[in-house]
């Protein structure tokens, strides 16, 4: 990287900073508390990632999405999963068009729901796994095809998808493989006392709050590309691998509790994800560095569905959030100090 480029993505690390600033303040008018929730959806959104959201219904899930949307100049899509829901009823179909004045007879392609820039993929877990799919490769390939051709999605591209994590009946768990297309697992809990309290208060009246779009799309895919070139000391880039490593009971440096008690861990997408999001929390704080910290505060929602645990775990109360903060025990007390000579980039996608 020249100088000139340096100066100027410091500049836009700066402006990335106030305008995440401009964006947390315009969702406060809609979303109570959640600050936490806001900040991982917000730092999956501009590393290029998508969010799996987990929680009860009645947790304003709908409304940071579609407020999200609108303070980003977005479209917003919705899509509800239901049983009978088929692929074709998110990706888009093929009818037969005839012309008026030729009378011939040809196909045209209507774009279903998917063709939005953020989109709501509520209660994933309730379609079956053909429907499921359908969406996943979608989010993959950023494209869909019909009738062997490609359409190409819209671009930036954000997918939410919800789970409850209550109703387990009648439903279809996403597979591990698919669960992995997910950047972030994004747990949202109750309110405390007070937020719950400013959110009865709030909804029980006449007023309407309008949010004020601060970011448009070409502003959005511009950040991400400043993502991608901060810069990562390499210690800092083998802290983050040592995290999702240590997370496989099949590796020589496992810990006695991975080993006992953990089927799988991440796979190498873990590692790429901890260093694309801590780079993109870096930027979103308006520092051109990353820090260990930044990986540790995303370490969470990145492996947290990349690691399953086994029923001698479920027997001995142990949970997913217990062993990744013992992996981030164990990274720092191994850990080698941290450098910026040697710089980690990983690959674009």
């Amino acid at each position: 990287m020249n100088d000139s480029q340096n100066i100027g993505d410091r500049e836009l690390i700066e402006r990335l900073a106030s305008e995440y600033a401009a964006i947390k303040a315009e969702l406060a008018k809609a979303i109570i508390g959640q600050e936490e929730t806001i900040e991982q959806v917000i730092t999956a959104l501009v590393a290029g990632g998508h969010c799996l959201l987990v929680g009860v219904p009645g947790l304003a899930k709908t409304l940071l999405v579609h407020s999200l949307a609108s303070t980003l100049k977005l479209d917003f899509s919705r899509i509800q999963f239901t049983p009978d829901l088929m692929p074709s009823d998110i990706t888009g179909t093929e009818v037969i068009q005839q012309d008026r004045e030729t009378g011939e007879r040809q196909f045209k392609f209507l774009p279903g729901p998917i063709f939005g820039n953020i989109i709501l993929a509520d209660e994933i877990n309730r379609t079956p796994p053909k429907t499921q799919a359908a969406l996943l490769e979608a989010m993959q390939e950023r494209q869909v095809t019909a009738g062997g051709t490609r359409h190409e999605l819209p671009n930036p591209f954000f997918v939410l998808a919800t789970q409850n994590p209550i109703e387990q009946d009648g439903t279809y768990p996403l597979p591990e493989a698919q669960l992995d297309r997910f950047m972030f697992d994004v747990r949202i809990d109750y309110p405390n006392e007070a937020d719950e309290l400013q959110v009865v208060l709030q909804t029980t009246d006449d007023k309407e709050e309008s949010l004020t779009a601060v970011v448009d799309g070409a502003q959005l895919l511009e950040f991400r590309h400043l993502v991608r070139r901060i810069p990562i000391a390499e210690p800092v880039a083998r802290y983050a691998m040592t995290l999702a490593r240590g997370s496989r009971p099949s590796d020589p440096r496992a810990s006695d509790q991975v080993k006992k008690y953990v089927r799988w861990g991440s796979g190498p997408r873990g590692s790429q994800y901890l260093v694309l999001a801590a780079k993109a929390r870096a930027a979103l704080q308006g520092r051109h560095l990353v820090e260990r910290d930044d990986v540790d505060a995303v370490a969470l929602p990145v492996l947290r569905h990349r690691i399953r645990l086994n029923f001698a775990a479920e027997a001995d109360g142990l949970t997913v959030a217990q062993v990744i903060q013992d992996l981030i025990q164990r990274a720092r007390h191994g850990a080698e100090p941290a450098g910026v000579a040697a710089v980690f980039r990983n690959p674009t996608s």
